[in-house]
């Protein structure tokens, strides 16, 4: 996955004691996406804007708010998260992912 005409926000984003980290990538058009890794352990996030999670690396099962079953997600493969909402992650293998905002 390669990228241009990018900013790139230098600042990390730094969540749960640093086993959740990103950098923010701004493009040309307004749209937004992080690049991140997550280590293995479980993480529950809530979203403002809708999310396409990318998986570049690693295995994680994640559970989307207002579902009944948790989907395994492995490099190559993405799930979506409405806007309003929240997921679970359960870091299986540390997790290389791409997030797209507002897709």
């Amino acid at each position: 996955m390669k990228f241009k005409n990018v900013t790139v926000i230098a600042k990390s984003n730094v969540y749960d004691n640093g086993k959740v980290t990103s950098r923010t990538l701004l493009f040309q058009d307004g749209t937004k996406k992080t690049l991140g890794i997550m280590m293995p352990g479980r993480y529950h996030f809530n979203t403002a804007a809708s999310e396409l999670m990318e998986a570049l690396g690693g295995t994680a099962r994640v559970l989307i708010r207002d579902t009944d079953n948790w989907i395994t997600v492995s490099e190559g493969e993405s799930f979506s998260v409405p806007a309003d909402s929240s997921f679970d992650i359960e870091v299986i293998e540390l997790f290389d992912y791409c997030c797209s905002y507002n897709v």
